[in-house]
């Protein structure tokens, strides 16, 4: 069987120039929508077209393939056709001064409210104490003070006279109002008391006691009036109070008498400035402990203020919020303090608005690895959308010994579509071990890394490039180099028929080709820029390749690159060093001889292998049971090694390498080693494609290109893989010139045939062709059978 190297249309997609029917990007127009990405749009309208609850959204997918962009375009159209929602308001708790209250209002009218509340305020602030230094006031305050003064004389006038008929007096002293004997008006000396006889005393004493209950009643008498007074007084100034500012509230609320919430506010303002009047009178200092902040207008009547919390003056439409740092901080927002003298001060206008807050009847989205990050934050969010409301808590409280008092702001009610932005990997972790995360977020939206290349998405790509060329002020892209940039993206998902939707490197490559431009003076990109951006991107980052090459070259890596060896080939490996890959050819080495120990993998027994590149092998055991070992046990030892290889080896591609090794040296017969070798293979000898294909040809060009070109150098690779080929234009152009050659073969017998120039031979009844490779494979493994017998025998 003639296996013919592919044709030269076959290694690379090309995209015509002469397809496109404008001469630059400068005359198509914006794109009006993400390229490509048809199935993810349609979970993205269910998800915000659903309102029901746990319909929100996970946007997943690789980095730069237009995952943000997408949504951001979406949510803001959408958002621009439905209702603002309201402003939240944040008020003192009046009653316990602990539990800030929140209420909304339509949006603009908060700030409208904060602004003519400040104004009630101050002008709240500068008449009341007026009141108590005016004429008026002390009129009413005298008046009533003069009456119930009557009252007090007229006890003191009736307990003096009965006082003096039963020979006392009433004196006042420091401790207060104390009875003495008394004899013509005038009090009793020690003497003059002493002096009495024992008769009189005791009549004196007795009927003292008598008048000290008298007095006890008085004076309780006289408390209960000033009590009485105290109160008429204050009556009389929560009167005054009341009149004075009745008017000023009345205004305010017949302004707002459509808001209950604003309504009631104002009430229970009115009324607590009533119950609060010693705070405002002249030359008195607040007694509520409600410190002032720097910066703030004053303690007491700071109480009355609105704390705008959420303002959506400014909002068109729905809020879109993007919350780049999801801390439970910046969701939930903060209770901020103000540190005085080593004591941290609070109150509810220091409460601020989280992004949960602002994106309250819009859209908030996240970055679900960022949320997972930060402590608290995903646990809380999923509460949220449980209770449907928004809670501010102290989250210190759950890590510190002690309970410290803090404010405690009432919940917000939660209507909000949360879109969670990440990898794939991200979600299938949360579906399978978070039950909550399947309740809340049950529409998933997955962005492919490649689309179809059809004649619809290269327009696109053609839009794309525009866009970026507007977009970021770069000159725009003639028809050759939009046809470099589709093929670049080819390139980048290594199918003919796919093209990469990583956007945002496809980005990169249109700003560094313009930046060639522009230092080339040229008005319009051409191909010849976008090819030296890819070239340069390439030697920025192939110094480790080129230095593996000169190993190669100066044979201290050993590789062959003509001629011909018994059980030694070249396979082909890809080496991934952040974001750039190459391919390098790697000695692949076979040894056979009798023995039972089956196929020894050397990388395995050192621990140098991976899982697939271990099930690879055992594969290749798999192989020749099912080809030679029907009519003869398997009895042979083999070893195979990835020689002068340090690092660890991972992957199947290398197994139909490894295959034709061990054939080789079963057969005894030379593998050219101008054909480097690639792809894996099944039990049954098919060869099954492989990825990093262009790398790994291109890889094996670079050597013979520094060795020496013979025309009959190449690779071969699994016929599987002809549709991922988009090779460098100079492999290309090689190729075209009979310098180099690519193969793509289908089975193990057709690769084995090109490499040693025998035919692979078929079975024949029971016996295969003979003179063909398994007919000598087949022979070796019986003679080792009945040598393994025959020396086993001896003994």
């Amino acid at each position: 069987m003639n296996v013919d190297p592919l044709k030269i249309e076959q290694l690379r997609w090309r995209c015509f120039e002469q397809q496109f029917e404008f001469s630059s990007t400068d005359e198509l127009d914006a794109l009006d929508g993400p390229i490509g990405q048809a199935r993810a749009m349609t979970a993205i309208d269910l998800s915000l077209g659903i309102k029901d609850d746990g319909f929100n959204l996970f946007v997943s997918g690789r980095a730069g393939t237009g995952r943000l962009s997408a949504i951001t375009r979406l949510l803001k159209e959408r958002a621009n056709g439905e209702d603002v929602p309201p402003d939240w308001c944040c008020v003192h708790d009046l009653d316990t001064g602990s539990k800030p209250l929140n209420f909304s209002i339509p949006a603009g009218k908060g700030r409208t409210l904060q602004e003519d509340v400040a104004v009630l305020i101050k002008r709240i602030s500068e008449q009341l104490p007026k009141i108590f230094e005016s004429k008026e006031y002390e009129q009413y305050k005298g008046k009533i003070t003069t009456e119930y003064q009557k009252k007090n004389k007229q006890l003191f006038d009736d307990l003096e006279a009965k006082a003096a008929e039963q020979g006392f007096g009433i004196q006042r002293t420091v401790s207060g109002l104390v009875l003495v004997p008394a004899a013509n008006g005038q009090p009793l000396t020690q003497l003059e008391y002493d002096a009495l006889d024992e008769d009189e005393r005791r009549q004196l004493n007795a009927r003292g006691a008598k008048l000290q209950h008298l007095l006890d009643d008085v004076l309780g008498q006289i408390r209960e009036i000033e009590t009485e007074v105290q109160a008429a007084v204050s009556k009389m100034e929560k009167q005054i109070v009341n009149m004075t500012i009745r008017h000023l509230f009345k205004g305010l609320e017949g302004r707002y008498s459509d808001f209950v919430d604003v309504v009631d506010h104002l009430q229970r303002c009115q009324n607590d400035i009533a119950d609060n009047i010693d705070e405002f009178r002249p030359k008195k200092e607040s007694r509520l402990v409600f410190a002032a902040r720097e910066g703030s207008s004053g303690g007491f009547w700071e109480r009355y203020q609105i704390n705008l919390f959420v303002d959506n003056s400014d909002v068109t439409g729905a809020p879109v919020v993007f919350e780049a740092n999801p801390t439970y901080f910046n969701l939930f927002g903060r209770i901020e303090h103000v540190v005085h003298m080593g004591n941290a001060t609070t109150d509810f206008t220091m409460v601020k608005s989280g992004a949960l807050h602002r994106a309250n009847g819009g859209y908030l989205v996240i970055n679900c690895r960022d949320l997972l990050m930060n402590y608290f934050s995903y646990e809380a969010l999923k509460r949220c959308l449980r209770n449907k409301s928004i809670k501010m808590e102290d989250i210190a409280e759950q890590v510190r010994l002690i309970s410290v008092a803090s404010l405690k702001p009432e919940p917000i009610p939660f209507s909000c579509k949360v879109i969670l932005i990440g990898e794939s990997m991200i979600y299938n972790l949360l579906h399978r071990f978070d039950h909550d995360f399947r309740k809340y977020f049950k529409v998933r939206a997955d962005f492919n890394h490649y689309l179809d290349n059809t004649w619809g998405n290269v327009t696109k790509y053609a839009q794309f490039v525009a866009v970026q060329c507007r977009e970021n002020n770069l000159p725009h892209f003639d028809r050759s180099a939009v046809s470099g940039v589709v093929e670049y993206a080819a390139r980048l998902v290594e199918d003919q028929d796919k093209l990469s939707s990583r956007f945002l490197e496809i980005a990169d490559l249109v700003k560094e080709a313009a930046h060639y431009a522009g230092q080339q003076n040229k008005t319009l990109v051409t191909a010849e820029q976008v090819k030296l951006a890819v070239v340069a991107r390439q030697y920025r980052s192939n110094r480790i390749e080129e230095e593996l090459q000169r190993l190669l070259l100066e044979g201290i890596i050993l590789v062959d690159c003509d001629g011909r060896q018994t059980g030694q080939i070249n396979g082909l490996s890809v080496y991934q060093l952040g974001d750039y890959s190459f391919g390098l050819p790697t000695r692949i080495t076979a040894t056979t001889c009798m023995g039972k120990a089956g196929v020894v993998n050397i990388e395995r027994e050192v621990k140098q292998s991976g899982a697939v590149h271990d099930k690879g092998m055992l594969i290749l055991t798999g192989f020749f049971g099912q080809r030679f070992a029907q009519d003869k046990p398997l009895t042979f030892s083999a070893s195979i090694c990835f020689e002068q290889t340090y690092g660890g080896v991972e992957g199947d591609s290398a197994s139909s390498t490894e295959l034709y090794a061990l054939l080789s040296s079963l057969a005894n017969l030379p593998i050219r080693q101008d054909i480097a070798v690639t792809g894996s293979v099944n039990q049954f000898g098919q060869l099954q494609a492989i990825g990093g294909v262009n790398d790994k040809i291109e890889g094996f060009y670079a050597l013979c290109k520094l060795v020496g070109l013979t025309g009959q150098q190449g690779v071969m690779i699994p016929q599987a893989n002809v549709k991922h080929l988009m090779l460098a234009e100079e492999v290309v152009a090689a190729c075209a010139e009979g310098q180099f050659h690519v193969w793509a073969v289908s089975t193990v017998d057709e690769g084995i045939e090109l490499l040693t120039g025998v035919p692979a031979g078929k079975k024949v009844g029971q016996d295969w062709e003979e003179g063909s490779v398994n007919a000598q494979v087949d022979a070796r493994l019986r003679a080792l059978a009945e040598q393994l017998v025959a020396f086993t025998s001896r003994d």
